[in-house]
C-alpha cells in the first residue's frame, strides 16, 4: 500500500484547510508517484476501497477575497509542531479526472536552477600563480638594481645625485677656467681599496698618490690633453720631512675620512706648480685596475718605449693585458729609460686602452654591473650626476685618436733628478721651486689654439708668373699665428688657387684650421710632387687661377 502526501497550492487535494495534509492509502502501484522523504508522522486519511484508483473531487472554486486593505489585519496565530519539510514541498501534482491519475507538474515554488560556472582547471591556476610570481620577482629585481646603482652613484659623487638624474636629456655645461678649458686632477692611490688594503694586508704607503695626472679638455672644439707629474716631485712642506708631492693627499686625509680635504690640498699644490686652475678631481684606486681590466676581458696597449722589468714590453708592439699585468705595468718604473716619467706615460697608455676597450666592446648587463660595483668602491669625484652625464656625452663625440699626451721631458726636458739632504727628488731643470718655464710650457700645451701647442711649419710655393705672391700669403699666415713659415717657387701647371698637402699627419688641429681657411681638403704626403721638400708639416702651392690673376 502506497501512502502519499498530496498538496495543490495552499490546499490539500481533499479540500481540507491549508497547512494540513492527509495520508492517503492506495492499493496497487500508482504511476509516477515518487516516494516521500518525510519521516515524521502526520495525520493520516485511510481510503477503505482497495485495489481502486483514488478519485478526488474537484476542488471548489475559490471565493473572491474581499478587499481588506483598509482593515487592520489580525495577528496570525503561531503554528506549532509543523514539520520543516511540510513548508518546503518537493513536488506538485495535478489530478486528471478522466484517467483518475495524479500527474506531476512543474513545481512553481522551486526556483529555476542557474547554470554554475565551471571551475578553473588546476593547470590554469598553477600557470597564473607562476606568471604572477615571475612578475613580482622582476619588479623586486628592478627595484633592487635601481637602489644598488643609486648607492653606487652616491658613493662616486659623494651624494651629489642619484640614478634618476640619468634619465633626463639635459646637459649641464662643465665648469671652465678663464681660458674656457675644463681641468680635472686625476690621482691614484696604490691600495686594493680606498682603505689602503695591499694584497693580504695594509701598508703605510697605500694612501700615497702613486700617479698624478692632469686632464684638460675644451668642450667646444673637443681638444683633449693629458699630462702627468712624477710622484717624487719636490713639493711645498708636507706633514713629513720628505716633502714630496705624493704625500700631500695623505697628509690632509690621514684617517681616510676626509676625501674632499685631501683632494683639495693636492689640487692647490699642483695648481701652484703648473699655473692652471682645477675645476674637478677624480680619485681612482689603482688596485681596482685589476677588476676594471678583467671586467673588460683585458685591454690592448702599445708603448712608446721599452719596459724590461717583471714583464717585458717592447716599444711599438701591441700587447693584450689582463688585470694583474696592467697593474704591474702601471707601477713599473725600473727597467725603463726615464724611470718615473716612463711609468706616468705607461699609466696614460693604460687609461687609453681602457677607453678604447669600453668603446669597442658591447658591454653586457653583467659587465656593466661589475664595472659599476668596482667604480662605486674605488672611484671618488666631485662632479655631480648631471656633470658626469655631460662629460660622458662629450667624450662620446671626441676623437681620442687625436688625444694629446703632453710630456715634461720630451722634446724639451723641463725636469731632472737631484738629491737634497740625502733624499732623491724630481726637480725643475731651472732649479728647485722654479716653475716659470714649466708654467709657460703648460700654458701653450693647454691652449685652445692648436697653433700654440702644435707649432706647425708651413712651406708656401708660388707656381704662377706673378712675383711676390708667396710672400704676400706668408705675411697673412704670420698675422694669423703661423710663426714658422718659408716661401719659394715651383714650376708646374697648377690651376687651383690653393693646393694643400698634409706632410706630417701629426698636426690635426692646424690641418683643420688650414682646410677651413682655404675651404679645401688637404692631400696626403703621398700626393706631393717629388721635387718638393718634405721637411715641413704643411705645403701650400699657389696656382695660376683666374682669381690670382685678377688680384695681381
Amino acid at each position: 500500500m502506497l501512502q502519499l502526501y498530496i498538496m495543490n497550492g495552499n490546499k490539500s487535494i481533499d479540500g481540507l484547510s491549508t497547512r494540513h495534509s492527509k495520508k492517503v492509502t492506495v492499493s496497487g502501484t500508482p504511476k509516477n508517484v515518487p516516494k516521500s522523504t518525510t519521516k515524521k508522522p502526520v495525520q493520516k486519511v485511510t481510503v477503505s476501497k482497495p485495489q481502486t484508483t483514488l478519485k478526488v473531487p474537484k476542488a471548489p472554486k475559490p471565493q473572491k477575497t474581499p478587499d481588506t486593505s483598509s482593515k487592520k489585519t489580525p495577528k496570525p496565530e503561531p503554528v506549532t509542531s509543523v514539520p520543516e519539510d511540510f513548508l518546503k514541498p518537493v513536488q506538485a501534482f495535478n489530478f486528471d479526472e478522466q484517467s483518475g491519475e495524479l500527474k506531476a507538474t512543474k513545481d512553481p515554488v522551486k526556483p529555476t536552477p542557474t547554470k554554475k560556472k565551471k571551475p578553473a582547471s588546476r593547470k590554469r591556476k598553477i600557470i597564473t600563480r607562476v606568471i604572477i610570481g615571475f612578475i613580482a620577482i622582476v619588479i623586486i629585481a628592478v627595484i633592487v638594481f635601481i637602489l644598488y646603482l643609486n648607492g653606487v652613484i652616491a658613493r662616486i659623487t659623494n651624494n651629489q645625485g642619484n640614478i634618476f638624474d640619468f634619465f633626463t636629456e639635459t646637459y649641464v655645461p662643465l665648469k671652465t677656467d678663464e681660458n674656457g678649458r675644463t681641468n680635472i686632477l686625476a690621482f691614484g692611490t696604490s691600495g686594493y681599496d680606498m682603505e689602503g688594503t695591499e694584497g693580504e694586508g695594509t701598508h703605510d704607503g697605500a694612501q700615497l698618490t702613486d700617479s698624478i695626472m692632469i686632464i684638460s679638455l675644451n668642450q667646444e672644439t673637443g681638444d683633449f690633453a693629458m699630462l702627468s707629474l712624477p710622484r717624487d716631485l719636490k713639493a711645498s712642506p708636507t706633514c713629513t720631512a720628505t716633502g714630496k708631492i705624493n704625500e700631500v693627499y695623505w697628509c690632509n686625509n690621514m684617517d681616510g675620512d676626509n676625501e674632499e680635504a685631501g683632494a683639495k690640498a693636492l689640487m692647490d699644490e699642483v695648481s701652484d706648480i703648473l699655473g692652471i686652475d682645477f675645476q674637478y678631481y677624480a680619485h681612482l684606486n689603482w688596485g681596482s685596475l685589476v677588476h676594471i681590466v678583467d671586467a673588460l676581458d683585458g685591454i690592448n696597449v702599445t708603448l712608446d718605449e721599452d719596459v724590461h722589468d717583471y714583464y717585458i714590453f717592447d716599444a711599438g708592439v701591441e700587447y693584450h693585458l689582463d688585470g694583474e699585468k696592467a697593474l704591474r705595468l702601471a707601477r713599473t718604473r725600473y727597467g725603463t729609460a726615464h724611470g718615473d716619467f716612463s711609468r706616468s706615460a705607461s699609466q696614460q697608455k693604460i687609461l687609453i686602452g681602457i677607453k678604447d676597450r669600453i668603446f669597442e666592446k658591447n658591454l653586457t648587463l653583467t659587465d656593466i654591473i661589475n664595472l659599476a660595483n668596482t667604480l662605486g668602491d674605488n672611484l671618488r669625484v666631485n662632479l655631480s650626476v648631471d656633470e658626469i652625464k655631460t662629460l660622458a656625452h662629450l667624450t662620446s663625440s671626441f676623437d681620442f685618436n687625436n688625444m694629446r699626451q703632453v710630456s715634461l721631458i720630451e722634446p724639451v726636458n723641463y725636469m731632472t733628478t737631484g738629491t737634497i739632504n740625502g733624499i732623491s727628488y724630481v726637480l725643475p731643470t731651472a732649479g728647485a721651486g722654479n716653475y716659470v718655464a714649466i708654467q709657460e710650457f703648460v700654458k701653450k700645451s693647454f691652449s685652445n689654439d692648436p697653433r700654440d701647442y702644435e707649432e706647425p711649419t708651413v712651406l708656401i710655393l708660388n707656381s704662377t708668373e706673378t712675383p711676390g705672391l708667396a710672400s704676400t700669403e706668408e705675411n697673412t699666415l704670420i698675422n694669423e699665428g703661423y710663426l714658422y713659415t718659408q716661401t719659394g717657387d715651383i714650376a708646374g701647371n697648377y690651376t687651383e688657387k690653393y693646393t694643400l698637402y698634409d706632410i706630417s699627419g701629426e698636426k690635426p688641429g692646424t690641418k683643420a684650421l688650414l682646410e677651413k681657411k682655404y675651404d679645401i681638403t688637404a692631400h696626403s704626403a703621398d700626393e706631393l710632387p717629388a721635387d718638393v721638400s718634405r721637411d715641413y708639416d704643411f705645403v701650400i702651392i699657389l696656382g695660376q687661377s683666374e682669381e690670382n690673376s685678377e688680384e695681381n
